[in-house]
């Protein structure tokens, strides 16, 4: 830290929508994770939202790309323009702030030495001063006010656009964790793939989210919702509208949950009994965008016979915890180099 002003940046770096937190502030950017490239000049069309309405409808010399797959970098080059266009927004809201910040970036926590470096460098390419990075499950957790720093046993299952990270954590470190590459990415392309094998029928990311978060439930609702929506029927070629029932989505979206659900029950089997009766005391709480999917915590609840809470705002727990860690950036900086090595 340098000086009393609060000059820090934290970058939640997600797979679906990147949010960037400054100290002192709070959350000042909050935009999806898209990038739109001409592919003719190798030039930015567009970053952000204006991106993601793109997505789907752009010509053949414009690509509308999401760079970050799985909550890592798997296109560098647009990763690094885009945090620098985000860094940019950010620090357009005050004209006070040095050129180069230091910034703090969520990573997953089964993430490798190599994609972690990719993380460090691209927000030095941006133009960041030093770059740390923070788990995503320690940073939810401190979002969502748990008991981080105590010795007490907290549970924190965070379901993001690439990955689901589920944790337990204590004493300021993360005692057992793990992290699966199925979240709401994955819910979306299961609504697609299904939809297309029962009505014949192609439907887009924007149209399968849609109905996600309208009609989407972990387990059939009570009484059942109806969606409308169009696609392309891949037997005629043409336009088609059809009505998906909520039961069908829950039908859908059956697999990946189950895969949410193994990860949270294998985390729980590894954990310490002390920290388990903690645990069994304080609750699971779900963060991130998939925490909103109607009847999850009921259903992760009745599979684990623990309590399940919703965090109080889980789109931006990590954002936040991202940026209270600035206060102990002191305490990432020797983390940043060797905690991801360490597990490996």
């Amino acid at each position: 830290m340098f000086g009393g002003f609060t000059k820090d940046l934290g970058i939640d770096l997600g797979t679906a929508n990147t949010l960037v937190y400054v100290r002192g502030k709070g959350i000042v950017v909050r935009e999806p994770s898209v990038v739109a490239l001409r592919t003719d000049t190798k030039t930015i069309e567009a970053v952000g939202e204006s991106a993601k309405k793109m997505i789907g409808r752009t010509p053949g010399n414009i690509r509308a790309i999401r760079p970050m797959k799985d909550g890592v970098i798997a296109d560098f080059d647009t990763t690094a323009t885009m945090i620098k266009y985000f860094l940019r927004q950010a620090q357009k809201q005050r004209s006070v702030f040095p050129r180069h910040p230091n910034v703090m970036v969520c990573v997953p926590s089964g993430i490798t030495a190599v994609e972690q470096r990719a993380v460090e460098d691209a927000t030095k390419q941006a133009g960041a001063r030093e770059a740390y990075t923070i788990e995503e499950p320690f940073a939810a957790a401190i979002g969502a006010d748990l008991p981080v720093w105590e010795p007490t046993g907290s549970m924190v299952v965070d379901i993001g656009g690439g990955t689901t990270e589920v944790a337990v954590i204590s004493l300021g470190g993360i005692v057992t964790s793990r992290s699966v590459r199925v979240a709401g990415d994955e819910m979306d392309d299961s609504i697609i793939s299904y939809i297309k094998r029962q009505y014949n029928l192609m439907i887009g990311e924007r149209t399968s989210e849609q109905l996600k978060m309208e009609v989407g439930s972990a387990m059939p609702l009570e009484t059942v919702e109806t969606m409308e929506i169009r696609g392309r029927d891949l037997v005629t070629g043409l336009p088609k509208t059809i009505t998906i029932t909520s039961d069908e989505i829950s039908e859908a979206l059956a697999d990946t949950i189950n895969a949410i659900v193994d990860a949270v029950k294998v985390t729980l089997e590894k954990c310490p009994p002390e920290l388990a009766a903690d645990i069994m005391d304080r609750g699971i709480v779900l963060t991130g965008g998939g925490a909103l999917l109607r009847n999850l915590d009921k259903l992760l609840a009745e599979e684990t016979g623990m309590p399940v809470i919703v965090a109080e705002n889980p789109l931006d727990c990590v954002a936040i915890g991202t940026g209270k860690a600035l206060d102990n950036i002191h305490l990432f900086k020797s983390r940043s180099s060797s905690a991801v090595r360490s597990k490996r």
